[in-house]
């Protein structure tokens, strides 16, 4: 497609997006960024890692999200005593027939809220890892194709470590932004306990726009361009991670594993979504800049030197950035 035929349509067909931004602010408070994370993981097909502490909306946010979309949606509350089969479904018999038939867990439908994700079991977490990944699940020696679109989005407390499973960086790197939410400000707040202090406060959106829309975007998106010089800025960020020592040598002891090339392909979907966003067909540095710390704050392994001296993967991240030259 030509780059102002792509640009016309991006501008017909992006304007569901804005209608969704609105629908959300009428229930949420603020959190601005949050939101255009969860879209971004709409149209990249890609999975979403909340952490913040309990209280700040994530919640409530997907569940906003599931309404305006027009979307089935399940909520698993994530506790060390789930099973497999609580998530997945398992085989029943049923007398009538003298047979056995599956009967589909919550995980089969297009939203998936993961609640405390990092409070289940291994066995769950790996259940959950086959469903990201291969988008299908196996029960007894059936394999079910899940719904489009398909989307899991995982919360984590990262205050309260007790009775809690930490995720593997398998499955950590199946995500593909972690978004840190914050608390509001003063005024958000101000505007929070007004809305929302009522027994009566709207926690409910409409119908804006269809999964057909969002899958009719999909393909908008996976056309729009990349210039050979900034899909090289994308890799010497990801390959920055591996040897942080290259651009700043206090940094060569801090990381023990670097980004995979998962990050890279990450990269690039999440840029584009953000340039469709943005009502652009082509993706620009600052597009890979303002996704670097939610692409690879979870998939940099930080050696013991690092925590003895409270390094963080984001402080490695902004440094790294200050090093990559930009184009």
């Amino acid at each position: 497609m030509e780059p102002q035929e792509l640009q016309q349509k991006i501008s017909e067909k992006s304007g569901w997006t804005g209608a969704i931004r609105e629908e959300m602010g009428s229930v949420l408070v603020g959190q601005e960024n949050l939101v255009k994370k969860l879209l971004i993981g709409l149209l990249s097909n890609g999975h979403i890692l909340l952490e913040g502490v309990p209280g700040l909306a994530k919640t409530l946010a997907v569940k906003a999200l599931a309404g305006s979309l027009r979307a089935n949606f399940a909520r698993v509350q994530f506790t060390p005593d789930l099973l497999p089969a609580d998530l997945l479904g398992t085989m029943i018999y049923l007398p009538d027939q003298k047979s056995f038939a599956p009967k589909l867990g919550p995980i089969f439908a297009n939203i998936i809220l993961a609640d405390e994700v990092n409070r289940a079991p291994a066995k769950v977490q790996s259940a959950l890892l086959e469903a990201m990944q291969e988008r299908q699940v196996t029960i007894g020696d059936q394999t079910h194709p899940l719904p489009k679109p398909f989307l899991v989005l995982a919360t984590q407390n990262p205050i309260d470590q007790e009775g809690t499973y930490s995720l593997p960086e398998a499955q950590l790197d199946r995500f593909l932004l972690k978004v840190q939410v914050n608390y509001p400000s003063r005024l958000e707040e101000l505007e929070i306990l007004d809305r929302m202090s009522s027994s009566q406060a709207n926690e409910e959106t409409h119908h804006v726009t269809s999964p057909e829309t969002v899958a009719e975007s999909r393909q908008l998106v996976d056309e729009i361009y990349i210039d050979p010089a900034v899909k090289g800025y994308i890799v010497d960020l990801v390959q920055a991670t591996r040897s942080p020592g290259n651009y700043e040598g206090s940094l060569k002891t801090f990381v023990q594993a670097g980004a995979s090339p998962r990050a890279t392909i990450n990269f690039a979907k999440a840029a584009r979504a953000n340039a469709f966003l943005e009502g652009r067909a082509f993706v620009t540095p600052a597009d890979v800049k303002e996704l670097a710390p939610e692409i690879l704050r979870h998939r940099i392994l930080l050696s013991y030197e690092a925590e003895a001296e409270n390094v963080t993967t984001d402080d490695i991240i902004k440094r790294l950035m200050g090093r990559v030259p930009v184009p």
